[in-house]
């Protein structure tokens, strides 16, 4: 299959814990126990020849705000020719757990800004994933309200910057229909090796993998 990530290049998972996957962060090279590695691996068992890199730099607990933060260390002096981000359910998920709410408006400034400097200054092809939550609770389901005007600012920011959009909200709603919720993610938010393996399978179809 002709993937649409070419040989010699570098591919940088970005995010927060679903992407950190307790990565060992002593080790670069390390591509935690979630998605990023089992998408890497298949990448890697499908196309033997091409000697692509891949990296993890997401970190638990991370916003926006974090990566604007540390975009320069961990994603800037990295030169990746692809950027993967998941990130926006720490922005949500932290008005109803700590009193700590990221308005609307602040969470599509600071996407802009990752996105502004990865592609002014790397020129990187992007791949933006919908931050997900799955309903396992009532409680879930109220803080949708916050959830979903963020998932379109993801799909607003895919078309301004070209980038590959990948639905995980819709696609894991979708899966629900064939599984109960607590087999995807036990808490609504974090994926258990199946919710894993679900998100790298998707990843790779939307690279041509």
């Amino acid at each position: 299959m002709n993937t649409l990530i070419k040989e010699r290049t570098r591919v940088l998972f970005q995010g927060d814990s679903i992407t950190d996957s307790s990565r060992n962060r002593d080790d670069p090279q390390d591509l935690g126990k979630g998605f990023p590695m089992m998408a890497a691996s298949w990448f890697s068992a499908l196309h033997p020849g091409m000697k692509v890199e891949f990296l993890n730099r997401g970190i638990s607990g991370d916003r926006t705000k974090d990566l604007v933060q540390r975009w320069d260390a961990d994603c800037l002096a990295l030169k990746p020719g692809w950027v993967s981000i998941l990130i926006g359910i720490n922005n949500m998920w932290r008005r109803y757990d700590s009193n700590d709410p990221t308005p609307l408006d602040r969470f599509e400034a600071e996407y802009h800004t990752i996105l502004d400097r990865t592609r002014g200054e790397l020129k990187a092809k992007l791949i933006l994933c919908e931050p997900f939550l799955l309903p396992i609770s009532e409680e879930h389901i109220r803080w949708r309200e916050d959830l979903e005007p963020k998932i379109n600012v993801v799909h607003r920011l895919a078309d301004d910057y070209h980038a590959i959009l990948i639905p995980l909200d819709r696609l894991f709603r979708e899966a629900c229909e064939r599984r109960e919720p607590a087999f995807w993610a036990p808490d609504g938010v974090h994926p258990s090796l199946a919710g894993h393996a679900y998100i790298a399978q998707t990843w790779l179809r939307y690279v041509n993998a």
